[in-house]
């Protein structure tokens, strides 16, 4: 235990660091109105006349020293119901970058502005929305203090107006967002703001707030305040229903029974607002055949990999039940949820949820909690028994961005007599501290879970710790995981246990401020696990070198020397079913290659990022070439070309080729006609997969879907179809 928590003596350290004045604004107020405000991207309204201005924004690239070239003024007001937000955004002229007229578009490579409110001021978790010039909207939430990529969440949806026009000089754009979609505290007076904004022909990225750039432009420790002029009300009734009627046909033709798999279902969620700061969320039979499906990928590890949440029930405070341990160490993977495996083929295959619940948010400014119950339906003949999971959580605030967390994840199995696989139930138990420095300077976390099931395994615990200090010019990070022999979490994600494992990285920036080259970066970074009685059984040390060039593009170089140890089990790196090419257990391998990425300027309608990686693979050799490449229609969608290619070779001279193709169309005919195409084509597998998806959304967050899927196997040229699907789904949200 002594190794967890050998870096807890910097953490007083940690806390003793705070902004800096430079990264700080002063408070602004917000005065109410009574006036009636039409959403058109017309500041004709007199409230915007009389209204106060936050202006001069910061740059944060290409430069995070000077103030922007091009202006921005934003304007805040608000009645019982709604807070309005305004802006107006200076231009050079009108050749916007507007990718497509999808709503909830990647910020990166576009024109757009966001606006972030931190209702509870804990600088910790925040609502976002965001508006381009042609008016389309995109929403999201972010948590963990906004540190990385990885907190912000843009697959959550609600209920709010927005509309965009563009001048000769500018854009301007309007929002309405219904106090009812937020989270706060009755009787608030104040709130953190943020807001930054993206100017593709300038090449300018701006915010209110001076954010260094080696953080992340809605880290939520940069914020300013804004003072409303009374107290904030609850907004009456906050309840929300979203019901759904869906039809689906399915054909199973290698079960030779091609005409099964039709029916009709319905079911629905609702959304019910318990106080202003606290949701209950309910589903009943929920249907998830929308849910774009996931992209495959060519997994060259051991172990297995994850894909993200996209299913809504799962999403509004997911942080509280998601952000706990590592990401080879997590307690609760909400994927596990509606997955079960099949008894007679041992695959895993979709599970109905019966029901799921979920209580979460904010009690006080300190207090945030989480408690989620779902079962899942019975299906004897695939060996699959009703199973119960609760999931609870409750997070402390310390200090000023700094938490405590704890949770407990229950798996409780109903008739464990139908499948002898199955055992009665799965706990887990885990308490962690989450740390986040007023400037974010310093970062990390310490954790400890334990786990419990009826069998009679020890080492039943998991712990690890990352700490890390970050300055304009480095970043030192030390990680660790330690997984015991007995840890055993089934409705999370740990892809193997019985190891130790430390990953410590030291990176340099470097800003030459030339008329090509923005930054670079070079970073040594150190990854080993080792196993108790094994010794090292995986090491892998990286030399990397990253630039950013002015224009928005990027390359990076990687030199790596590798390790592997089978300590245990057979691995076949060729990924085929040559039984000859697998490597025996005990056997050690030490390898070098090479990787390299480019990704082109964003801004370009033909943008692509293109990876390579080459050099030596266990007792062989594999060359890894992978690119995309995207051509923009704007404003009405893009045509994408996703290709990996894998050439695997042994030193016994077997070699396997690995092909993914997958093209990608995806049209934009207006703000609410959609229609997304894409194929897969894995050689891996041998199977040809075709998804297509028609959405029109017909009124605010209620939609109709027609999605068609397909799969082939192509060992036998096309000639074999292994099952094909069509849904329809329609959903309607309701305010009561």
């Amino acid at each position: 235990m002594n190794k967890l928590y050998i870096s807890l003596i910097f953490i007083f350290f940690a806390q003793k660091t705070f902004a800096q004045d430079k990264y700080s604004v002063s408070p602004f107020d917000v005065k109410s109105t009574t006036e009636k405000i039409k959403i058109d991207g017309i500041l004709d309204e007199k409230v915007w006349q009389e209204k106060e201005t936050i202006g001069n924004f910061w740059q944060y690239f290409p430069s995070d020293t000077m103030l922007a070239k091009q202006n921005t003024r934003v304007y805040i007001t608000f009645d019982d119901k709604n807070i309005y937000v305004a802006a107006r955004c200076a231009s050079m002229g009108k050749k916007y970058v507007i990718p497509s007229n999808r709503r909830d578009y990647r910020a990166g490579g576009s024109d757009n502005i966001s606006f972030i409110f931190d209702t509870f001021n804990d600088k910790t978790n925040a609502f976002l929305f965001g508006m381009n010039p042609l008016g389309i909207m995109r929403e999201g939430v972010i948590s963990n203090g906004g540190q990385d990529v990885t907190s912000f969440n843009f697959f959550w949806d609600n209920k709010w107006q927005g509309a965009s026009q563009i001048l000769d000089d500018s854009w301007v754009c309007e929002m309405s967002i219904p106090f009812s979609t937020l989270r706060f505290k009755e009787g608030t007076t104040h709130w953190n703001f943020m807001c930054y904004r993206f100017d593709s022909q300038s090449n300018e990225q701006s915010s209110f707030v001076r954010i260094p750039q080696n953080q992340v432009i809605f880290n939520l420790a940069f914020m300013g305040r804004m003072d409303f002029d009374k107290p904030l009300k609850k907004s009456g009734s906050n309840i929300s229903i979203i019901p759904y009627l869906a039809g689906s046909s399915l054909r199973d033709f290698e079960k030779n029974n091609p005409s099964s798999g039709d029916r009709i279902t319905y079911g629905g969620d609702a959304k019910i607002g318990i106080t202003t700061g606290l949701n209950l969320d309910l589903t009943i039979n929920p249907d998830f055949s929308n849910v774009e499906a996931d992209r495959q990928v060519t997994n060259l590890t051991r172990f297995d990999i994850t894909y993200p949440e996209q299913r809504q029930f799962f999403l509004e405070n997911s942080d509280l039940f998601t952000n706990f341990g590592s990401s080879g160490v997590s307690p609760f993977f909400s994927r596990r949820i509606g997955i079960a495996s099949d008894s007679a083929s041992g695959i895993n295959v979709q599970n109905a949820i019966n029901y799921g619940a979920r209580i979460s948010g904010k009690l006080d400014d300190n207090w945030r909690v989480g408690l989620m119950r779902v079962q899942t339906a019975e299906d004897r003949f695939k060996g699959i028994s009703a199973t119960d999971f609760t999931v609870g959580a409750i997070q402390r605030k310390v200090l000023s961005r700094s938490n405590i967390s704890f949770i407990f994840v229950d798996k409780s199995v109903r008739n464990p007599e139908i499948n002898k696989k199955l055992v009665a139930y799965n706990r887990v138990a885990g308490l962690e501290y989450n740390l986040a420095s007023e400037d974010n300077k310093w970062s990390g976390k310490f954790f400890y879970q334990q786990s419990f099931s009826p069998d009679n395994q020890t080492d039943k615990f998991a712990n690890g710790s990352t700490l890390s200090y970050s300055d304009l010019r480095y970043q030192i990070t030390w990680k660790h995981d330690w997984v015991g022999k007995g840890y055993n979490a089934e409705v999370g994600f740990v892809p193997r246990n019985d190891y130790w494992r430390i990953n410590p990285s030291v990176l340099l920036t470097y800003y030459p401020r030339t008329k090509l080259l923005n930054k670079h970066t070079f970073g040594i970074l150190h990854d080993q696990s080792n196993v108790p009685g094994y010794g090292i059984t995986d090491r892998t040390t990286s030399l990397n070198w990253e630039f950013a060039f002015q224009n928005t593009s990027g390359l990076f170089l990687n030199l790596q020397n590798n390790y592997s140890y089978l300590y245990n089990y057979e691995f076949n790196p060729l990924l085929s079913k040559n039984d000859k090419a697998t490597l025996p257990e005990g056997s050690k391998y030490t390898y070098n290659n090479v990787g390299l990425i480019y990704i082109s300027d964003q801004r370009k309608k033909i943008f692509s990022q293109t990876s390579a990686l080459i050099g030596d693979y266990y007792d062989g050799s594999i060359i890894n070439l992978s690119t995309s490449i995207l051509y923009r229609y704007q404003p009405y969608g893009a045509l994408s070309m996703n290709m990996t290619y894998n050439d695997i070779k042994n030193k016994a001279g077997l070699q396997n080729k690995i092909y993914l193709v997958g093209p990608k169309f995806d049209f934009t005919f207006t703000k609410s006609i959609f229609w997304t195409t894409f194929v897969q084509y894995n050689s891996q597998f041998d199977n040809l997969n075709i998804n297509s998806r028609f959405q029109w959304r017909f009124a605010p967050v209620s939609d109709f879907f027609l999605v068609y899927t397909d799969n082939y196997n192509t060992a036998n040229n096309l000639n074999l179809a292994k099952n094909r699907a069509v849904f329809a789904k329609i959903t309607y949200w309701f305010n009561l």
